[in-house]
């Protein structure tokens, strides 16, 4: 179900309008966003979620179940869709729970009942560490048309480690996060959803071994797609600082797990530029690379540093970035809720208007980024 709150009075004001500086650009599709809310609003709102999307140029979001109660069952939800119908500032599609409380195992979520309501399902921030769940799950869904959207994320795996194993976790002695902990998981999943015919789609693609498995997996036939977040896209582990604003999961991952992301997107192996926008307190990201909380925000600075480092580079075109961030995703929310997205969901930006990322000036309470600093080009206009 797409739950809307009141329209920002200037929403449509530039529609179909164009001007000295003004390009209209097609409404933009987050596949991945936390709203923190029922349960979490010390760390972020709704209204202040939904309107760092609509100043970033986004119409659609899908929110991730790890709210407090989870989306596992109608009551759950129905907290959840009370709150979006008096906050939201863009359509939003929730996501429901994989499993009861959301806990990466044991019991299913009431999966069937809220399938008419939810775009998807998902235990994000948790893997399904069983494969015997994951099976269960993933034939469930494929009975209900509805996709499973992966944290892959073997726990076993982890060693309480909470950056990238690499040099520079050697060097500054931290404890690493092993590809293997992403990966494992995927080849697993990849063929649990050639047996079920799942569609299963990999959120917060990080490692160039992930990239592989997806693209041979879509060349057997596999009904699989794939996002990636702008973060993992320009940044690896060789700019990692000691500061929390650094720290989310996946981690930055190695150079040549950058340089293979970029190039699944450009052969379409990864589908989709999804933000995984998770905003934390200042306090929770105030402990460096080792006690803060993992998750930064990204909403509001995604299609700036995209287009800026991406296509004004020439390392993709316009017309790519566009594909990735909102004609790829709309189609598979099309799919996935079975409606047709408005054609008519526009956003205006000037693109040569440059400027620096100030976090201090973002809409909600999340304020940490990697890119604090950075120059882009690309302002949206109200």
């Amino acid at each position: 179900m797409a739950v809307r709150g009141q329209a920002h009075p200037n929403a449509d004001r530039m529609e179909g309008e164009t001007g000295l500086g003004v390009t209209m650009l097609p409404g933009f599709r987050d596949l991945h966003v936390h709203l923190r809310e029922p349960g979490f609003a010390h760390k972020e709102t709704i209204a202040g979620v939904t309107e760092a999307a609509r100043r970033g140029g986004y119409t659609q979001i899908c929110a991730m179940p790890n709210v407090n109660p989870p989306p596992d069952c109608p009551a759950h939800l129905q907290t959840q869709l009370e709150l979006l119908r008096q906050n939201a500032a863009v359509t939003v599609y929730p996501v429901g729970a994989i499993t009861r409380g959301q806990k990466g195992g044991g019991e299913l979520a009431d999966m069937q009942a809220i399938a008419p309501y939810v775009c998807g399902f998902s235990d994000d921030g948790r893997g399904i560490q069983d494969g015997k769940c994951m099976r269960r799950a993933m034939e469930t869904a494929a009975a209900l048309g509805k996709p499973i959207l992966s944290h892959c994320e073997d726990e076993s795996l982890l060693g309480g480690g909470y950056i990238n194993d690499g040099s520079y976790a050697v060097s500054h002695g931290h404890r690493g996060i092993c590809a293997e902990s992403e990966w494992v998981p995927l080849a697993r999943d990849l063929e649990l959803a050639r047996q079920t015919g799942c569609h299963y789609h990999v959120c917060h693609v990080s490692t160039k071994t992930s990239v592989e498995l997806i693209r041979r997996a879509k060349d057997r036939g596999v009904h699989v797609t794939a996002e990636t977040a702008p973060h993992y896209l320009l940044l690896s582990d060789e700019d990692l600082q000691e500061d929390g604003r650094f720290k989310m999961n996946p981690p930055l991952r190695g150079q040549a797990d950058r340089q293979a992301l970029v190039a699944g997107l450009l052969d379409g192996t990864i589908d989709c530029v999804a933000t995984d926008h998770a905003p934390h307190t200042p306090v929770e990201k105030s402990k460096g690379l080792a006690g803060s909380a993992f998750g930064i925000v990204g909403l509001e600075t995604a299609f700036p540093l995209l287009y800026t480092y991406l296509v004004k580079r020439c390392v993709l075109s316009l017309e790519q970035l566009l594909e990735a961030m909102s004609r790829r995703p709309g189609r598979l929310l099309e799919q996935w809720m079975g409606i047709t997205l408005p054609a008519e969901d526009m956003c205006a930006f000037d693109l040569e208007a440059r400027y620096i990322i100030d976090p201090n000036s973002f809409a909600g309470k999340g304020r940490s980024t990697p890119f604090a600093g950075w120059e882009v080009y690309g302002k949206r206009v109200d």
